[in-house]
């Protein structure tokens, strides 16, 4: 569970990023920009949901705990091999 909103979080953050480089727009700006106590803990969440995947990602991965192969696909081939 803890995985998922982590991932959820690392989304929203990626975009934020996206969004700022693209159209100079951030999501923060909808709670009242970095002086928000809102946006501030929305940009802690984000920061420590990095902190969780960097170091819980490797167990919770299939790719990354099984030395980095991928499952096979539906045909049996992995073409990644």
């Amino acid at each position: 569970m803890l995985h998922k909103i982590a991932f959820l979080l690392l989304v929203v953050g990626g975009l934020n990023w996206l969004l700022l480089g693209v159209f100079g727009w951030e999501i923060g700006s909808l709670f009242g920009g970095m002086d928000a106590v809102i946006s501030r803990v929305i940009y802690v969440l984000v920061g420590l949901s990095a902190l969780v995947e960097l170091f819980i990602h490797k167990r919770n991965c299939g790719q990354c705990a099984g030395g980095g192969r991928s499952a096979p696909t539906a045909g049996g081939m992995n073409p990644g091999m």
